[in-house]
């Protein structure tokens, strides 16, 4: 008797869960545990990499930032996962299923470009993202495309530039969050052509908005209280 085929219901988003996963599963808490598995079903499949975002993780799991802080400290200690290059955590060869390729030298190109692009995003007191998934999706998408840093920052510069324009018209509005809020963007800095004293300017005028924005902020607000200034005086401790 001829044993029925099983089928998939879903063939994209799957994980080799196997006796790799089974040890995750004995040595690590409940919520740690929920992590790793989170961490093994976003990482990529060829590397068991994946760009850390304490902020998605904490939303995916129903967890707090600080909690999750503390659950991937606790996975370093144990060696499961650790640290690599470009702000990137790597899972332990120990916990992972699957046979890794040899990190070419376009990957390491790729993590360098997300990372740059990440530091533009977050570099403007106006941008509150902690760059999601999606955002890594995305400059990885450009990196894909060959987009240029420089253009990539031109639309940022842009974005933001009208966005402090906005806030000052009419405080209370929200702040950018995604990268994907400079996607038109894109396309105009790549196809305006203009000269480098125009993108100087505009710089210059970015900085101007943003200090007069930052100093409308009430100073009686708590800096946690006033995510533009947290951004502001954070700038220089994070990492890519």
């Amino acid at each position: 008797m001829n044993t029925p085929r099983l089928r998939l219901k879903h063939t994209a988003g799957w994980f080799a869960a196997g006796r790799e996963v089974t040890e995750a599963m004995r040595l690590l808490s409940d919520a740690a545990f929920k992590v790793f598995l989170w961490l093994c079903l976003h990482a990529e499949r060829d590397s068991g990499r994946l760009l850390v975002d304490s902020a998605t993780i904490a939303r995916a799991v129903g967890k707090n930032e600080a909690v999750i802080g503390k659950i991937l400290r606790d996975l370093f200690q144990a060696e499961i996962c650790h640290p690599v290059s470009g702000g990137y955590l790597e899972i332990a060869d120990r916990f992972w299923p699957y046979e890794r390729a040899a990190p070419p030298e376009a990957s390491r190109e790729a993590w360098t470009y997300t990372c740059k692009v990440k530091q533009l995003l977050q570099a403007r007191a106006c941008v509150h993202s902690s760059f999601s998934a999606a955002d890594y999706h995305l400059a990885m998408e450009l990196y894909r495309r060959q987009v240029p840093l420089q253009i990539v920052e031109r639309a940022i510069d842009l974005g933001c530039l009208r966005k402090y324009a906005a806030l000052l018209n009419h405080p209370g509005g929200p702040l950018i969050t995604s990268l994907y809020y400079f996607t038109l963007l894109l396309d105009e800095a790549q196809g305006a052509q203009l000269p480098d004293h125009y993108w100087s300017y505009t710089r210059i005028k970015l900085r101007q908005l943003e200090q007069r924005w930052l100093a409308s902020c009430s100073p009686a607000l708590p800096v946690t209280a006033c995510p533009q200034r947290r951004n502001d005086e954070n700038a220089e401790t994070r990492e890519c």
